[in-house]
């Protein structure tokens, strides 16, 4: 146990800090302090000192030099039984300094204001703070360091238990988060540098992530992996990562996978609209005025895969909605989880009936299309630009006899924008702004095209059809003619467009070449 004699206290967020100082101030800690933090705390009818009289310096350069100096760093950094260390600090008359409380410039805060300069960015970038906290967190056996007010409380609670004394064991979990918190901050400030030089070069040559953990999770994609979340440091934009949990059991890793899916598909419809996620891919989805028939025409693409599946929505969820979703649980249909911008207070309240249950909220929808998609692989990252491209009817080629009515288009352009949310390869069949049938995943288009026309069933005469991708041959083209599909929307572009084209002509199908494709792996 070391006791707490004398802290250093240099904050940028002041948040609680008076009433810490105070209880510090009550363990009979000499407190010393810097700049602002200094007169709030003298404000606040703390007795501190000021650095200046340990190093016989002013603060100076505008604030830049305050803490730099050997009084204050040999205080921290000695050795307390180093017999050479100790005569060092006796003969220079060093006082010891117990703990460094200190966190630093909001310098991610500062840049990411619109039109910030690099002149204003460059005095939110910490000096002295980060030194005080390395030294403090690297001599963690003689010097306790906080970096959170998020900490105040527990080492307050140490304090009274040990008669103002911190263990080891305490201080060596502080000094931890001492180094991930100048790693962060340093990591910030390399990536906003880096940044600026990137004229002709779309990615970064050095890439710098940093993520913090949020929870553990009870397994991963099976029970025998272990596995736990972790999210950016700082919310970028409305998403299942950093969405409020509501009621219901704890979230687990597939819960997690699938609740991006269907918010992400979601948002990209203007109109009210619901998907149903399983296994990272939409069993249906559907857009309608009334967001509870949007549900239910998104379930009917699909009922048996909807069993335990993920609802999403793009409006917030009101006591009409809740209630049909509520009708259909009953009938039968198990919903794992649901993801909205938000809920009426009936609303989640008749929801949450059911315990198990996980309802999540996120705030109103935007999307950050600049935002870069990570995906891990054994030794490296791939990273891709989202896939934000849309379409109007004006970028369409017509490509066949026939051209589609204008309630077709409209059906067209719904089934390509869904499509995007299937993995490849995709098919994806419409009526209006409902999906009928998915084909997902298959390792030839055809199969996809099978599977679709199988899920529509009776429902298929007078669809739609949506590809990802082209079609290599015309046989996927003969399955949906043979079907009654009436207009097919595609990128286009195989060495075998014309005998597609030829295929659609012969059974009077529209098609519609969009020019680009929608690969989700």
């Amino acid at each position: 146990m070391k006791k707490i004699n004398r802290a250093l206290i240099s904050v940028s967020d002041k948040t609680g800090l008076a009433d810490f100082a105070k209880e510090l101030v009550s363990f009979g800690v000499d407190i010393i302090s810097t700049g602002g933090t200094a007169n709030l705390l003298r404000n606040s009818g703390v007795n501190i000192r000021d650095v200046s009289d340990l190093t016989g310096f002013p603060e100076m350069l505008g604030g830049r030099v305050k803490t730099l100096h050997p009084n204050i760093h040999g205080g921290i950094l000695a050795i307390r039984d180093n017999p050479d260390h100790k005569e060092q600090t006796d003969q220079n008359s060093i006082q010891m300094i117990d703990l460094v409380v200190c966190n630093l410039y909001p310098f991610e805060d500062t840049v990411a204001q619109p039109d910030v300069s690099l002149r204003q960015a460059i005095e939110k970038i910490d000096i002295g703070g980060p030194t005080m906290i390395r030294a403090a967190a690297k001599n963690y056996r003689d010097v306790t360091v906080l970096t959170s007010i998020d900490q105040y409380s527990d080492f307050l609670s140490e304090l009274a238990e040990n008669s103002g004394a911190v263990s080891e064991t305490t201080r060596f979990e502080l000094a931890k988060s001492a180094f991930m918190h100048t790693a962060s901050y340093d990591q910030s400030i390399s990536s906003y540098f880096s940044g600026l030089d990137e004229v002709d070069e779309e990615f970064p040559s050095r890439l710098e992530l940093s993520y913090e953990k949020v929870q553990h999770l009870r397994y991963g994609e099976n029970p025998h992996q272990p596995a736990a979340f972790y999210r950016e440091i700082k919310k970028n934009e409305p998403c299942a990562a950093w969405a409020n949990q509501l009621s219901g059991q704890p979230i687990s890793y597939n819960n997690l996978l699938d609740l991006e899916a269907a918010i992400e598909i979601v948002k990209d419809f203007p109109e009210p609209a619901c998907t149903l996620i399983k296994h990272n891919n939409p069993c249906g989805l559907a857009t309608n005025d009334n967001l509870g028939q949007a549900f239910l025409n998104a379930l009917d693409c699909d009922r048996t895969s909807a069993f335990g599946s993920i609802v999403g929505f793009n409006r917030p969820v009101d006591l009409l909605t809740a209630n049909t979703l509520r009708a259909e649980a009953k009938s039968g249909i198990k919903i794992e989880a649901i993801i909205a911008p938000s809920y009426t207070p009936k609303a989640l309240k008749a929801l949450a009936r059911v315990k198990s249950r996980r309802i999540l909220e996120i705030g109103a929808l935007s999307a950050n299309t600049k935002i870069m998609q990570l995906r891990h692989m054994v030794g490296g990252l791939l990273v891709q630009d989202r896939d934000a491209k849309q379409i109007t009817v004006e970028d369409l080629q017509f490509v066949t006899q026939r051209k589609p009515s204008e309630p077709e288009i409209q059906s067209l352009l719904f089934a390509w924008k869904a499509c995007k949310h299937v993995k490849s390869n995709a098919i994806l069949l419409a009526k209006g702004t409902q999906s009928i049938g998915i084909g997902a995943g298959q390792m030839s288009r055809v199969d996809s095209t099978l599977i679709a026309i199988r899920k529509a069933g009776e429902r298929i005469s007078g669809s739609v059809l949506a590809s990802d991708a082209y079609f290599p041959f015309s046989d996927g083209v003969e399955a949906a003619g043979q079907a009654g599909v009436i207009a097919i929307i595609q990128p286009g572009g195989s060495v075998n467009d014309e005998s597609v084209i030829k295929m659609a002509d012969h059974y009077k199908i529209a098609m519609a070449f969009t020019g680009f494709r929608h690969f989700k792996h």
